[in-house]
């Protein structure tokens, strides 16, 4: 497994720092609720307490950690609050991010985002895989609208996306159950049609926000 955590082969500064624990909390290597400690933090990063108290302040902006007075720096955990949030800012990214596809070379963009749905059907049921792949699909999506502002606002939502996704893998009675939602979704994109594409999206939003609600309210002791 890729660790995140480890020691900068490069100068450190607090942008570098900042994408470290993102990547590290978005891939479960840091998992929500945990405590940071900036002496652990620094040790294994290999940087001083200044740059990686201002890197851990981006991420509290970006509302990925929480800072709990007398406590300390915490990473969120995602509650059905938190996820019904979230894919609410999600829904609002990738719709205009569609739409403006849809503006343009729409057959190309569909073509592109069909390639990754069909590497999801190829993967073999593999969980891990089709999770990853869905992250690669949703992020592609929106760089092919061609706007760094969308970009830069769907990053910390793919990140709190990827702490959960994987939570869907086993609400699928299907393996490719997901695969096909994205070809679907792929294939309205490539032949331009602005209503299905529409509902396609928003019908996948709300259908993953059913699931891990769903997750989230069942009982632990199972």
């Amino acid at each position: 497994m890729t660790s995140y955590i480890e020691p900068l082969a490069q100068e450190s500064t607090p942008s570098i720092i900042a994408d470290k624990l993102r990547k590290a909390i978005g891939h479960g290597e840091i998992k929500p609720g945990t405590q940071l400690g900036e002496a652990d933090l620094a040790r294994k990063l290999g940087v001083s307490r200044g740059p990686l108290r201002e890197g851990m302040q981006r991420l509290t902006q970006e509302g990925l950690l929480v800072s709990i007075r007398n406590r300390g720096l915490f990473v969120i955990d995602m509650t059905p609050d938190d996820i019904r949030d979230m894919y609410l800012a999600r829904e609002a990214i990738e719709r205009a991010a569609a739409h403006k596809i849809l503006q343009g070379n729409y057959e190309a963009a569909g073509t592109a985002l069909l390639a990754i749905a069909n590497k999801m059907l190829d993967a073999d049921g593999d969980p891990k895989a089709i999770g990853e792949l869905d992250i690669a699909f949703h992020e592609l999506l929106v760089r092919l609208a061609g706007s760094p502002r969308l970009t830069r606002m769907h990053q910390t939502s793919i990140v709190e996306t990827r702490m959960c996704i994987h939570a869907l893998e086993e609400t699928y009675l299907a393996a490719d159950a997901r695969a096909l939602e994205h070809e679907r979704l792929a294939n309205a994109i490539r032949t331009g049609d602005p209503e299905r594409t529409d509902r396609l999206l928003m019908d996948h939003m709300d259908d993953a926000i059913e699931r891990l609600v769903n997750r989230t309210a069942e009982p632990t002791s199972r």
